[in-house]
């Protein structure tokens, strides 16, 4: 049974708690991105959370893009290694492999380095972009190399929040970190829909300026890679790869007849496409996708 003495204490005894917890050392960033390559951040918390199975596919399945893949290889490799390397927009259709590439070549790097000297990958997601400032200020005392990277990104209406990523990217003060690179992927080229765009430029004073305030978001990222929707060759290629990693023992001819009516059913062909039927095909046979 509690006394009135007691049940006045109670409320300072929380208070003293909360200040004490304010005052308690945050661990370091450094600290925090030790034991895992991949990390998502939170930014209610003000936290790097570890991932410790990254959800990816491996490099050597991703069919019909073997230009972006060495590409972006390449470019991650140069930063690995402490050189100039730009940040990259992966743009395109929907299903074409950008955030699988990503990882991929995340993964690809990373088998070729020691441990020391191993990538990370820091996942920021698009509603998230008003932190970045924030997660970048933590990066920055990291000496570790980091892709940062923005799944799906876009901006609409009034949304004011490209403005500081801009910034981020390359205009600010401060800058992008040296040890951090940014790679986004998107279904638009230039991150705005057309409407948008149009609109400004049919308000403006000077419409090209307007128009050029929002295209130059785009332009912060030095390496532009495009995405396409594969031919039916490259749809095949993706679908027997899958089963001759996975061992799905099926007639080449009726593995062709299956995922061609997939594709249909399905309104296109992707690497999307092509891995949700593998999906389904080895449920059907009762195996399990596992390397």
């Amino acid at each position: 049974m509690s006394s009135p003495d007691s049940d006045n204490l109670l409320p300072v005894l929380q208070r003293i708690a909360a200040a004490l917890e304010r005052l308690a050392p945050v661990p370091s960033s450094a600290a925090a991105m030790d034991g895992a390559d991949a990390f998502i951040w939170h930014p209610e918390h003000d936290r790097l959370e570890p991932v410790a199975q990254v959800n990816r596919v491996d490099i050597g399945l991703l069919q019909g893009i073997g230009r972006q893949a060495e590409t972006l290889y390449q470019n991650t490799l140069r930063f690995a290694g402490g050189l100039p390397a730009n940040n990259a927009l992966l743009w395109g259709s929907r299903g074409a492999g950008k955030s699988s590439l990503v990882k991929a070549v995340h993964a690809k790097v990373n088998a070729e380095r020691k441990d020391g000297e191993r990538l990370a990958l820091v996942e920021i997601h698009r509603e998230d972009i008003p932190t970045l400032p924030r997660l970048l200020a933590q990066l920055r005392g990291v000496t570790r190399p980091c892709v940062l990277f923005c799944d799906d990104l876009s901006f609409d209406g009034e949304d004011a929040s490209y403005k500081s990523l801009k910034a981020v990217l390359e205009g600010g003060i401060e800058g992008r970190p040296q040890n951090v690179i940014f790679y986004a992927t998107s279904n638009r080229r230039h991150l705005m829909p057309r409407d948008m765009i149009e609109n400004e430029r049919s308000t403006a004073i000077h419409a090209s300026e307007a128009v050029e305030e929002k295209v130059s978001l785009s332009d912060r990222f030095g390496l532009w890679l495009g995405f396409h929707n594969c031919d039916q060759d490259t749809y095949f290629a993706m679908i027997e790869g899958y089963a001759e990693r996975y061992g799905l023992d099926l007639p080449k001819a009726k593995l062709r007849a299956e995922a061609k009516e997939w594709s249909v059913t399905r309104g296109g062909r992707s690497g999307r496409v092509a891995w949700q039927y593998i999906q389904d095909l080895a449920g059907r046979l009762g195996k399990r996708l596992e390397d």
